[in-house]
């Protein structure tokens, strides 16, 4: 889809829609969304630090008029930082969120990504390429404000005389994913439901529940199609991550019958096309969260045993 070039920076989509991209939607480099009608402001996410945010608040402001302060409502997609974090700077506005994102951002504050980005190498290879792949974000500087109003399913808002449609579809990339339909202006804000020529991110599944959201997205009315991660895209777009995700699930399930184990199963998939996509060795997390969900017991490998076995994915595919 070539409308809006994937350049970094503001987009302006139309009657009072924008989105803000970060090339190359790689780990940490997310989108956000602004929406404006009238005197009513409602951002789609922040990002992964304060400094980040406030460059990206003040194109908003240059182009919209509505300064920082004066932005009345955050919806937060999910919890993960880089859509959060700089909700600081937005000191006036409600921050919505689903309730499980809710939960999910207490338990992951900032200064336990400072810690684990500071300690790098002390870490083993799991810190190596933690604070390889976070080195760009300041964590240190976060004034971190948790939502001030949560829901679950569905919560329609109005921005002056727009109608915004906030549909929780989580659990899928983490526990509580949440995308943002303006059904007017046929766009939807998806968060990380979509990562657009980069590998989708399974935290949490069921991988059902994230193919549904984005069968969900495909059958609404929308033109304008814009993804956590990566360029503004359409329904082809959203069908490639489905078509991804029942890709993986279908290979992850032929290894975990024939007794394969994560690492194993991670090792031995052939991306093919998909290995173009950035960020390809996160298919060692979406491997094991498969493997969880085929289980059926709930046990959740500690986050830096994942970060060490997509460090040792990507030096085997560099190999």
């Amino acid at each position: 889809m070539a409308r809006w070039e994937y350049t970094h920076g503001l987009k302006d989509i139309g009657n009072g829609l924008y989105a803000w991209l970060q090339p190359d939607g790689g780990w940490g480099w997310s989108n956000a969304g602004l929406i404006v009608d009238g005197d009513q402001s409602l951002l789609v996410d922040t990002l992964f630090d304060m400094h980040l945010t406030r460059d990206m608040l003040d194109a908003m402001a240059d182009a919209s008029g509505v300064r920082a302060e004066a932005i009345g409502t955050i919806v937060n997609t999910h919890a993960n930082g880089d859509h959060c974090h700089g909700n600081g700077c937005c000191p006036h506005a409600e921050i919505i969120a689903s309730d499980a994102s809710a939960k999910e951002m207490a338990e992951v504050p900032p200064a336990m990504l400072a810690q684990f980005k500071k300690m790098g190498g002390q870490l083993g290879p799991a810190g190596t390429y933690f604070a390889d792949i976070f080195g760009p974000f300041d964590f240190d500087a976060v004034e971190e404000r948790l939502p001030t109003q949560t829901f679950t399913g569905r919560m329609d808002l109005t921005i002056g005389d727009k109608t915004v449609e906030l549909i929780e579809v989580g659990p899928a990339h983490t526990g509580g994913d949440v995308i943002v339909h303006v059904p007017q202006d046929r766009t939807v804000f998806t968060g990380d439901i979509l990562f657009i020529d980069g590998t989708p991110l399974m935290w949490a599944g069921p991988v059902k529940n994230w193919i549904n959201a984005c069968e969900k997205i495909i059958g609404m009315d929308a033109d304008v199609i814009v993804p956590g991660h990566g360029p503004i895209t359409d329904k082809a777009g959203v069908q490639r991550v489905a078509d991804y995700l029942a890709y993986i699930d279908a290979e992850a399930r032929k290894r975990y019958d024939a007794g394969l184990g994560v690492r194993e199963a991670a090792l031995d998939i052939a991306l093919g096309d998909y290995a173009n996509w950035g960020d390809a060795e996160r298919i060692a997390v979406n491997v094991d969260s498969l493997y969880r969900e085929y289980r059926g017991d709930g046990q959740v490998t500690p986050v830096m045993d994942l970060f060490a076995l997509m460090a040792e994915t990507r030096d085997a595919m560099r190999a």
